[in-house]
């Protein structure tokens, strides 16, 4: 081997680790994500695909306890809820079921709908007060409280559940028992407003029973469900629990997966993006106004 090919021979060596040395300097160091964005990309995740997007879900909910361990525990319960919720039995018709505690213990959630321009209640909103009526007569010493804030385009003066309640108390209910949350005008923010009057005016509510449009139950259950585990204290140290529900049979209406996604977005902090699903996803009756003050948690 010639002295002039050995030298060759260590100067392309030397040019070849160069390269290798430029190119391992190059590569970005790994991202490391907010909590935020790995929660939102968690929901839409199984929001879109379901169980079929399993394996990435769980991929996010380690990657989201690597973050925050307090914060994965809380979101993996969440998740675990959405899915029980797609196999969970049918509502039932009418009237809360036999075997709840009649007493303070249990508040009835009386879930809202939009208003009629004018103020007044849709056929649908009464149907469900009915259902509300008949539970409320099975349990008399449960609370009641209803959430719905100003959805009548042409009267600002009134609300769902200021209609709800005023209804409620024609019919017989005592006014004693009926709670009126009257700024949500989202479910996610149902769930919001309501936690925040019942955990801080009636720490003797423990259960809810949630009453709603048999498409909207799980939805309702999901929502006042994960506003509960957020707020807890620490994972289980839940302030409240959803134990069951009652529905008005509606000929039609469905809430998506997609939608429920949107709403757990709401819950987690960011309205924004929360409600640009809604606009995308939302499948039962006129919009929520996009200028919502809505402050969550």
């Amino acid at each position: 081997m010639t002295y002039r090919y050995l030298k060759s021979m260590i100067l392309a060596g030397a040019a070849v680790c160069a390269l290798l040395f430029t190119a391992a300097c190059s590569v970005p160091e790994p991202q490391h994500r907010n909590t935020q964005e790995i929660i939102e990309e968690l929901v839409t995740d199984y929001g879109s695909y379901g169980e079929d997007a399993a394996y990435r879900m769980e991929e996010l909910l380690q990657e989201l306890g690597a973050s925050d361990e307090d914060l994965g525990l809380r979101w993996k319960k969440i998740i675990d809820v959405w899915k029980q919720l797609g196999t969970a039995p049918e509502p039932h018709d009418n009237v809360l079921p036999d075997g709840l505690p009649d007493t303070d213990e249990l508040c009835i959630v009386a879930l809202g709908f939009q208003l009629n321009p004018d103020g007044t209640m849709r056929d649908e909103l009464v149907e469900r007060l009915k259902v509300v009526l008949n539970s409320a007569a099975r349990y008399p010493d449960s609370l009641i409280v209803c959430t719905g804030g100003g959805t009548a385009s042409e009267n600002k003066q009134v609300t769902e559940a200021g209609e709800m309640a005023k209804w409620l108390i024609e019919n017989g209910v005592n006014e004693g028992r009926v709670i009126v949350e009257d700024k949500s005008l989202t479910t996610a923010q149902n769930a919001i407003y309501t936690y925040d009057i019942l955990t801080e005016q009636y720490p003797e509510v423990k259960k809810l029973a949630i009453v709603s449009s048999d498409y909207h139950i799980a939805t309702g259950t999901l929502l006042f469900t994960a506003e509960s585990i957020l707020r807890a204290d620490g994972p289980g140290g839940e302030k409240l629990s959803v134990v069951s529900n009652a529905s008005w049979k509606a000929p039609s209406g469905t809430l998506s997966s997609m939608f429920q996604a949107g709403a757990l977005i709401e819950l987690s902090g960011d309205k924004d993006t929360a409600f640009q699903i809604y606009y995308n996803n939302y499948d039962i009756h006129e919009l929520p106004p996009k200028d919502t003050d809505q402050t969550a948690h």
